[in-house]
C-alpha cells in the first residue's frame, strides 16, 4: 500500500492503476478510522479496483469555535488499518499541499444545506462540497463511499454529483453501530464511559419512530413528539433538532412518505456532539 502526500504523486500513482485497466474508488475520510470507516473501504473494493482513501482534517468544515484543533489525529494507527483491509494508497496532503495559500473558489449547495446541521453549523457543507470536489478532481473515481449516518453531507454530496456531472457513482453505505446501538463515530472517542451508556438513549429514540410508523402513524408530530419524550427520560442529553425529512432534498416533511424519509437528529451529551438517523 502506498501512501502519497501532494497531487503530483497521487497522480502518478493512479496513472499507473488506470494503464492496468483497474477501476478506482475512493473513500473521503477525516482519519482517526473505525470499524465503520473500514466497511466503506470494504465497500468500495467490492465495488472497485483499485481504492484510495484520503486522510485529510478540512480545516474549511470547522466553524471558529468547533474542534479543529484538537479533532483526533492517529495517521500510524489508520494506515495500519486502511492496510489490514485492503485499501490500496492513501492520500494524505497537508492544508498547504491541497489548499493554494490565496484560494477563493467554494462550491455551495443551497437549500438542501440549510437547515438541520446546516443551521447550526453555518459554512459546514460549502466546506465538505468544497473539499469533496477537489478531491473527486484530484483521484478522478469512478466509484465514491461515504456514510449514511452523515445523511445531510449524503444528501449534499449527491446533488452535487448531479448538479455539475461528476462521473462518478455515490454509494451510501449502512451506518455501523456500537454494541449499544450508537453510530460510531470518532467523535465517540470524547465520550467519557458513563456517557456512552447515556447515548444508548438516541438509537432507542428513533426506534420508537420506526415502531410507530409501522403500527400506522403518519403524522410527523406525533412521531417526532414520541421521540422527544423518549429521549426526555435521558436528561444528559441536550437535542439540538430533530426532523422527519425527505433523504435525497432535506426538506422537512409533515407526514411519512414510506420508503421516502429519515428521521435525523443532532444532539449534545457533555461537551460531545453526536448525530444520527434512521431510515423511515
Amino acid at each position: 500500500m502506498q501512501v502519497v502526500h501532494t497531487i503530483p504523486d497521487l497522480r502518478q500513482a493512479l496513472d499507473k492503476a488506470r494503464r492496468a485497466n483497474l477501476s478506482v474508488g475512493l473513500v473521503p475520510t477525516m482519519g482517526c478510522l473505525h470499524e465503520g470507516h473500514l466497511s466503506l473501504i470494504k465497500k468500495a473494493k467490492a465495488e472497485s479496483d483499485f481504492v484510495v482513501v484520503s486522510i485529510f482534517v478540512n480545516p474549511t468544515q470547522f466553524g471558529p469555535h468547533e474542534d479543529f484543533s484538537k479533532y483526533p489525529r492517529t495517521m500510524a494507527d489508520d494506515q495500519a488499518l486502511c492496510e489490514k483491509v485492503g485499501a490500496d494508497l492513501i492520500f494524505a496532503p497537508s492544508v498547504e499541499n491541497f489548499y493554494a495559500s490565496n484560494a477563493s473558489t467554494w462550491v455551495d449547495v443551497e437549500k438542501i444545506s440549510d437547515g438541520l446541521c446546516g443551521t447550526f453549523r453555518p459554512g459546514h457543507f460549502r466546506g465538505v462540497a468544497t473539499v469533496v470536489a477537489m478531491l473527486f478532481n484530484a483521484v478522478q473515481p469512478q466509484v465514491a463511499v461515504f456514510g449514511r449516518k452523515d445523511l445531510q453531507q449524503l444528501a449534499v454530496i449527491q446533488r452535487m454529483v448531479r448538479d455539475l456531472h461528476f462521473p462518478v457513482k455515490i454509494i451510501g453505505h449502512e451506518t455501523v453501530r456500537e454494541p449499544n446501538g450508537i453510530a460510531l463515530s470518532s467523535r465517540n472517542r470524547y465520550l467519557t464511559p458513563e456517557e456512552l451508556k447515556k447515548a444508548a438513549a438516541i438509537p432507542a429514540a428513533l426506534q420508537v419512530a420506526k415502531k410507530l410508523l409501522h403500527a400506522g402513524e403518519k403524522q410527523s408530530s406525533v412521531i417526532l413528539a414520541a421521540v422527544r419524550d423518549h429521549l426526555a427520560t435521558e436528561p444528559s442529553i441536550a437535542l439540538q433538532y430533530l426532523a422527519i425529512v425527505n433523504r435525497e432534498s432535506m426538506e422537512v416533511m409533515e407526514t411519512v412518505s414510506a420508503g421516502h424519509c429519515a428521521i435525523a437528529l443532532a444532539c449534545h451529551l457533555g461537551k460531545t456532539r453526536l448525530i444520527d438517523n434512521l431510515d423511515l
